[in-house]
């Protein structure tokens, strides 16, 4: 590929990088609180990506457009003015409202809020592990498509901060063995950090280290315009993911601060602001001028690159036709399957089945786990692994569970996928940023996290989730089930596909009896009555997963004892706190009895008692567990009989 810039561009582009850099600090210095210093740096870069990216400002769903990820998601000021500059639906007026209540340009990128942002980039890092997940969705899609409909680039821009977070080094090593040709990295490498510079905190060898994880490493001097175009142009071809490192200074063009840490999180002042225009030969406030603005403009560009791309899939009619399907995310054909009521079957094993079905009834549903697929049972067993030069659905995440979530999150941003991810559920905590940022986003990720409580057993304490369930139910916009059997699991994954939000199944390692299948009507309202004595209830036992099954057990040895009780099976805290007053006083009758094997706070919304974990747990076989910590129809047999006794 040849150069896209000449020496005659460079008083041109000169002016450009000038206008972006000081839109940025405009949009800073107005708001009154931002990140100029990485912008501005930046702009030399900024302004040659420009000459490169595939994007169409009049359709930002084009699929075959070059995804651009910002890693720093603190230097949102430099996208807003591309995307303002490029074309897209931010106008100088939204880049005025920067950082401003319900404006298009809040202080980080916010995917769906602003048209452009292709996913939300808040913690460092985590936009590197998505460009990475990004990159393998494409690689996924030429597999299930072709090379012509989908050859497309993944540009990531990160700075040091992205690369000290250890999600970049589980994101970097699984796309180096994975071999992402596709996946172009720009680190804008300008050694300052908030505390001052690098040196304080980091030194290592940064391209040895690349290398070594299997990548291209390319370096530039990243306020040259011919050389980062080169550098850019070299990347096009390479036949492994690309590292361009590129040397900047920090808060470039501002006067008395550039190179300085005080750049990086502050506005310049208007004083400086007004110097370091003037030395440039700028004045005024977000001054665009006309040549600038047709300068950057990718509208033309765009609308000929999609309509040459639309061109081509009308003469492949099949092609057509499996991209349809790809983005309807249709699951209506799944046949779910049937279990033997009776049968002592594990959650985990029962959603395993689950997940297969769904693979067969919809080519974009894929996944894998963290090394852990036979214990998750999570393998595809019809599916392809996803390894070059074939990138199949069975995804090998490696330990690697960080990353894991973060490259999901962007396989579901990317049009076409509806991917699962799976661990243990004590390791959630590893995925914890990446699932907030889900639920922040919206977008379709469901998490499989199997060994579900102190059920895990022998394996002790620091491998039985305690306060996990309360932790994932605490996340707006995210849905957590623990169906207490395997019929239970199939109508909570109907309603999860329904719902088109990011979920957790959460799943038993010990086999639960198989009872008689519930409606989804029950299940759509995150909780329901799965068994009533004859007699009107005096006390409700209410419980989800496992514990469900104890809770029928002690239902029956109370009624042997006349006391009337219904058990509420709960599989969805999260939808059963959406349902209206009047259901929910028909399910917590009485004096009501909260049983989770976990630390259960949020029961106490509801209960009048919580029978729940209050300590760790302890290396033992999980049926010993579950009676040595009281969960048992006995123990809960006597905290009914006990709180009953209780005056209103």
């Amino acid at each position: 590929m040849e150069s896209k810039l000449e020496v005659r561009d460079l008083p041109l582009l000169e002016k450009c990088a000038h206008t972006l850099r000081f839109l940025c600090a405009d949009m800073v210095q107005k708001a009154n609180s931002g990140h100029p210093g990485v912008a501005m740096g930046l702009s030399e870069v900024a302004v040659v990506l420009g000459k490169h990216v595939r994007l169409n400002p009049h359709n930002v769903h084009w699929l075959n457009r070059d995804r651009l990820v910002f890693s720093g998601g603190h230097a949102s000021a430099l996208v807003y003015a591309l995307l303002h500059l490029w074309g897209f639906d931010v106008s100088l007026e939204d880049l005025k409202s920067f950082r401003q209540l319900d404006s298009k340009t809040p202080g980080h990128l916010e995917f769906g809020h602003t048209q452009g942002v292709e996913i939300t980039t808040g913690p460092l890092g985590q936009g590197f592990a998505n460009a990475v997940g990004f990159a393998l969705a494409s690689q996924i899609a030429q597999n299930l498509l072709d090379m012509s409909s989908i050859n497309h680039k993944v540009y990531c821009l990160c700075g040091d901060g992205d690369l000290q977070e250890g999600i970049s080094y589980e994101g970097a090593s699984l796309a180096g063995h994975l071999q992402l040709d596709n996946l172009i990295v720009i680190y804008d490498s300008n050694a300052i950090t908030i505390e001052g510079g690098t040196h304080l905190a980091f030194s290592e060898d940064v391209p040895g280290r690349f290398k070594a994880q299997g990548w291209e490493v390319l370096e530039c001097d990243g306020h040259n315009f011919l050389e980062i175009d080169r550098i850019l142009t070299q990347a096009q071809t390479a036949t492994r993911p690309t590292l361009i490192i590129a040397n900047t200074t920090i808060g470039k063009g501002a006067v008395g601060l550039e190179g300085s840490a005080k750049v990086h999180g502050a506005p310049l002042g208007v004083e400086v602001l007004e110097r370091s225009k003037s030395a440039v030969g700028l004045s005024g406030e977000f001054t665009i001028p006309a040549e600038i603005a047709h300068a950057f403009s990718l509208q033309e560009k765009g609308r000929a690159l999609e309509s040459e791309w639309q061109h081509y899939l009308e003469t492949k009619p099949a092609l057509q036709a499996r991209i349809a399907h790809l983005q309807a995310k249709d699951f209506s054909k799944t046949l779910y399957p049937s279990f033997e009521v009776g049968k002592m079957i594990a959650t985990r094993a029962s959603n395993g089945a689950i997940l297969n079905a769904l693979s067969e009834a919809y080519l974009g549903f894929l996944g894998g786990s963290a090394d852990l697929a036979p214990s998750n049972n999570t393998h595809l067993k019809a599916q392809q692994d996803c390894l070059p030069p074939d990138f199949g659905r069975n995804v090998h995440f490696g330990i690697r569970e960080h990353a894991m979530a973060a490259l999901s999150n962007a396989i579901a941003n990317y049009g076409l996928f509806v991917p699962f991810c799976a661990t243990f559920f004590v390791f959630s905590d590893y995925l914890a940023p990446s699932l907030r940022l889900s639920a922040l986003m919206g977008n379709q990720v469901f998490y499989i996290f199997t060994h579900d409580s102190i059920g895990v057993g022998e394996d002790g304490a620091t491998h039985q989730p305690i306060e996990h369930l309360s932790h994932l139910r605490a996340l707006p916009n995210f849905y957590v089930f623990r169906p207490m059997d395997a019929h239970e699991n199939v109508r909570c994954w109907q309603v999860a596909l329904s719902l088109q939000k990011s979920c957790a199944f959460v799943l038993s390692r010990q086999n639960l009896e198989v009872l008689e299948s519930t409606s989804l009507e029950a299940v759509q309202k995150g909780g329901y009555i799965l068994h009533v004595s004859p007699t009107p209830p005096q006390v409700s036992l209410v419980s989800s997963g496992s514990e469900v099954h104890v809770c029928l057990q002690a239902a029956q040895l109370l009624e042997k004892q006349g006391v009337g009780v219904q058990v509420v099976s709960v599989p969805c805290f999260d939808l059963l706190i959406e349902q209206d007053q009047v259901y929910l006083e028909s399910l917590f009758v009485g004096k009501v009895l909260a049983v989770e094997a976990g630390r259960g706070l949020e029961w106490w919304r509801f209960a009048h008692d919580v029978l729940s974990m209050e300590s760790f747990g302890k290396s033992a076989p999980g049926s010993t567990l579950f009676t040595h910590f009281g969960f048992s129809a006995q123990n809960i047999v006597q905290r009914a009989q006990i709180l009953l006794e209780r005056p209103c």
